[in-house]
């Protein structure tokens, strides 16, 4: 089968308002679910962080609390453990598009942090939208997007409606106010038409091949819509 493109983020922390690091990375679940799906449908897995560094996981992210128990969160890390694509990722700034069927962005703060600025990650997500093929983005993710810039300064990205991690989320998980800012806040001065849902239920928003989810438990639907497309 195809090829399907991981890009995470390539930092352990995102750094806060008044300078200190909050530790961070990816988000467990939003990597976890869509790679079971994308394997269990015979698709073949690669990843590609900033430099080619191997990605961290947020700690959190493996708490019971977050996956609906210790019996899940157990299972996550053992999923995670045995992913290792995630030990020898790709460089973000080497990947050539052709190579891969579809694309996809997990989330966790991290993004954040690194891919919010990442030229070549931005330079491939408008490369993926402009080819039509399936690209995926959740959570935290999309901070991804605010970096797919034209020489104009436009954002590839204006007027495609979207899912993101909301500022309700972020309120209620407690860092909204010692963020230096919120991704739905900017995502919005970018021209992206963000797409609010209630939070911590599923939001999954399509529209033309960008399929895009609200939080972790957006993740799994999100990699079933992806899958559709993909046929």
């Amino acid at each position: 089968m195809s090829k399907i493109l991981f890009v995470l983020t390539g930092v352990d922390h995102w750094t806060l308002a008044d300078g200190t690091r909050h530790p961070s990375g990816f988000w467990a679940e939003e990597a976890v679910a869509p790679y079971e799906a994308f394997r269990a449908a015979g698709h073949e897995v690669v990843v590609a962080t900033p430099g080619g560094v191997v990605p961290t996981v947020d700690k959190g992210s493996l708490a019971a609390e977050v996956n609906g128990g210790q019996e899940n969160a157990d299972r996550v890390a053992r999923v995670l453990a045995g992913m290792a694509e995630l030990e020898n990722p790709i460089r973000v700034e080497d990947v050539n598009l052709d190579d891969y069927a579809a694309v996809f962005y997990p989330g966790g703060h991290g993004p954040m942090e690194d891919l919010a600025v990442d030229a070549a990650s931005g330079k491939l997500l408008t490369l993926t939208l402009e080819s039509g093929r399936p690209l995926g983005v959740v959570c935290h993710g999309p901070a991804a997007l605010l970096a797919a810039t034209g020489a104009d300064g436009t954002n590839a990205f204006a007027g495609y409606r979207v899912a993101a991690f909301t500022n309700a989320e972020e309120t209620l998980g407690g860092l909204a106010e010692k963020a230096k800012w919120l991704l739905q806040d900017r995502l919005t001065e970018a021209g992206v038409d963000v797409q609010v849902g209630e939070p911590w239920v599923p939001n999954v928003v399509v529209d033309r091949n960008l399929v895009t989810g609200q939080n972790p438990a957006s993740s799994a639907p999100l990699a079933a819509e992806l899958l559709k497309k993909l046929g």
